[in-house]
């Protein structure tokens, strides 16, 4: 198969900064479409992956899937997109397509397992491949998707993860305007899980751990904010929400909040990926008043369209802090320290 070769930003091991590197790009197949990437999200996971966090990390590391640009060209057989329109990738680059969750627009759960933007199998050059900090990329035409015109182009991009991780929850839970909703943590999926369900009607409250972020929460939309410390404001809640969305990243007692779920309510986990090892989830409040604990992982990608449209019809995007290629070394560091309001995008014309 042809190549050409592109810049890129990457590391090549997981105790080495990101710097400038080539990576090869294919040529466009039938149904492949050419994106030049002007903006990319700075995504938790990429850290994760940069530093071999999670295991399993193939170097040379080039993270991003959170990628909005331009379509440079196109394959003969692509009939969605043109040279010159605005197109986005999120997280997912190829899928087997077959299973019965592809069959129903669930890539995510792909029952072979979906090809990531970034450290997936690269099924046409092989090895691995390589995700948004770069300059191009080429993507199978139907895991690529258009984006709004009207919408800040740069703050787009993390609705390709952080936004599709939060909307899938609250589509398939069925929020809408009689709900009762409640986000833990205020970070990049939280303050767009705040923003995405107050769009869809719902009654939402913010838990934090420190009156600070209460004034944040309600410009971002939240009617309230219940301090998850104080025993009082969180007696006033009990059996309250309909649906809490969790995007606390790290490890940390989801029993409190358990008692502020509505009968028949759930609790969806997006942040934490791993085990509960040293505080348990009590079955005592699952079984008394039918509650559920269950997890979610991003959207497929008709469900990732319908919040791009949404989010055009509502003019929603990510709070954003926008920087060079240069600075992302320094941008994981203030990631590790929640030094951000919400999001990191790299502007990739500085690439």
């Amino acid at each position: 198969m042809n190549t050409f070769t592109v810049k890129a930003f990457g590391t090549e091991s997981n105790t080495a900064d990101l710097a400038e590197m080539n990576i090869e790009r294919r040529e466009v197949t039938p149904t492949d479409v050419e994106i030049e990437i002007l903006y990319c999200g700075v995504c938790h996971s990429d850290l994760h992956t940069a530093r071999n966090d999670w295991g399993g990390s193939m170097y040379p590391v080039v993270p991003g899937h959170e990628i909005v640009g331009r379509v440079t060209n196109v394959g003969a057989e692509v009939s969605k997109f043109k040279v010159g329109d605005l197109a986005a990738v999120g997280c997912m680059v190829d899928s087997c397509k077959e299973c019965e969750s592809c069959k129903h627009d669930l890539e995510q759960y792909c029952q072979k397992g979906f090809t990531g933007t970034y450290n997936g199998k690269d099924k046409h050059l092989g090895g691995h491949t390589f995700g948004g900090y770069s300059q191009k990329v080429v993507v199978d035409e139907h895991f690529v998707l258009s984006v709004p015109e009207n919408l800040d182009l740069a703050a787009v991009a993390p609705l390709l993860c952080a936004g599709i991780t939060t909307w899938s929850p609250l589509r398939h839970w069925n929020v809408g305007p009689n709900s009762k909703v409640a986000v833990v943590g205020l970070g990049g999926l939280g303050h767009m899980a705040i923003k995405l369900a107050k769009g869809l009607g719902a009654e939402v409250t913010l838990f934090s751990r420190t009156p600070g972020k209460t004034e944040d929460a309600k410009k971002l939309g939240a009617d309230h904010v219940v301090i998850s410390t104080e025993q009082e404001q969180m007696d006033a809640v009990k059996g309250k929400f309909d649906v809490i969305i969790d995007t606390v990243p790290y490890e940390h007692d989801i029993n409190p909040y358990m008692q502020t779920v509505a009968l028949n309510g759930t609790l969806v986990l997006v942040g934490f990926v791993g085990e509960f090892k040293e505080t348990e989830p009590s079955t005592r409040p699952l079984i008394f008043q039918r509650r559920s604990v269950a997890g979610s992982l991003i959207g497929g990608i008709a469900e990732t369209q319908e919040l791009l449209d949404f989010c055009g019809e509502h003019n929603i995007v990510s709070d954003i802090e926008l920087i060079k290629m240069s600075e992302i070394n320094e941008a994981y560091e203030r990631m590790l320290k929640s030094d951000v309001k919400y999001r990191f995008v790299i502007d990739m014309q500085s690439l």
